[in-house]
């Protein structure tokens, strides 16, 4: 493993064992539905975002599922999971780490892709059931025939919007 990666590695684990006991927007038990098109395939021709269902787990831990597709010709789809650890937290904001995987089709051809790294939901005050996600990292997919590494930044419009029953 290079330096590089190693340190990645180092500091996302040391964020991980970092947890502050300060107020927060709970979402524990709480389900929310959005959209999600960080994955590589809605950059392709015809890309299409997937539809989100996350849930919190626990104060500190949350899950979503994403699915997209579409039938024109290329095919375009995406299916993912992609997990959430709160590690800082704020009166309108939830600081995180999360690790996404899953599958996505793009032009026709099937790839893994992996997506890692800290982003932040945050909540405007009287609307506190949309939450707004941005985030930042790297992926790594093999959508090219083989694997690559990209870094990731991506806005509310990519990262998602979800709103919270």
């Amino acid at each position: 493993m290079n330096s590089i990666l190693k340190k990645y590695v180092i500091i996302f684990l040391s964020l991980f064992l970092l947890n502050t006991g300060v107020q927060a927007r709970e979402l524990q038990g709480r389900i929310g539905v959005g959209y999600n098109s960080e994955f590589s395939n809605t950059a392709a021709t015809g890309g299409v975002p997937g539809v989100s269902i996350k849930y919190g787990l626990t104060r500190d831990f949350g899950i979503a599922g994403i699915f997209g597709m579409s039938t024109a010709d290329p095919a375009n789809t995406v299916g993912a999971l992609k997990f959430f650890l709160n590690f800082f937290y704020e009166t309108n904001l939830n600081f995180y780490l999360m690790f996404a995987g899953g599958l996505v089709t793009a032009n026709n051809t099937t790839a893994a892709e992996f997506l890692s790294g800290p982003g932040v939901e945050f909540f405007i005050p009287g609307l506190e059931s949309v939450g707004f996600s941005f985030e930042t990292g790297i992926g790594l997919t093999n959508l090219s025939g083989s694997f690559a590494i990209r870094t990731l930044g991506v806005s509310i419009l990519n990262a998602g919007v979800h709103f919270y029953f």
